[in-house]
């Protein structure tokens, strides 16, 4: 690969892309555990969340895109196996079949995990002066903690 040259250091640019890595797999792993719940969820609220749920997976498959290109943007490989993902991701996969309100409940965990990844990377991309990745990561904390909200006002009484 050529040299690149957008005024960040290549230290910094690997440190940005590990961490955005960790991002990647952790939206790509929600991802797919949303689009199962979408699949499978029964009960009382089955449209309703079903809806939702591919709503909710549809935005995901977006930010893996934009996710992955940063990385490559910083001169990078982005993971794309299931086998880096699981080295990469702290979302835990679904097993079984849940409930629909413990879908719920699972789903609220994933997108905090994702919000909290996503702040990990941030002491890296100022120290970099990467104002991309930093405008990249705090869309994507607004949007996990919203998502994580809404379905946590499904859970409550």
């Amino acid at each position: 690969m050529s040299q690149i040259d957008i005024g960040i250091d290549e230290g910094d640019r690997k440190q940005i892309s590990e961490g955005l890595s960790r991002l990647l797999a952790d939206t790509y792993t929600l991802y797919l555990k949303t689009h199962n719940f979408h699949w499978n969820v029964t009960g009382p609220m089955f449209q309703t969340l079903h809806s939702m749920f591919m709503v909710q997976y549809t935005e995901l498959w977006n930010a893996v895109d934009e996710v992955a290109e940063r990385i490559r943007s910083l001169g990078f490989k982005a993971p794309g196996s299931y086998t880096d993902f699981a080295k990469l991701t702290s979302i835990i996969d679904a097993s079984g079949n849940p409930a629909a309100m413990e879908m719920v409940k699972d789903l609220v965990k994933g997108h905090e995990i994702v919000a909290k990844t996503a702040r990990e990377i941030f002491p890296a991309a100022e120290k970099g002066s990467d104002e991309a990745t930093l405008d990249l990561l705090t869309q994507r904390i607004r949007i996990h903690e919203k998502t994580a909200w809404m379905l946590r006002s499904l859970t409550e009484a």
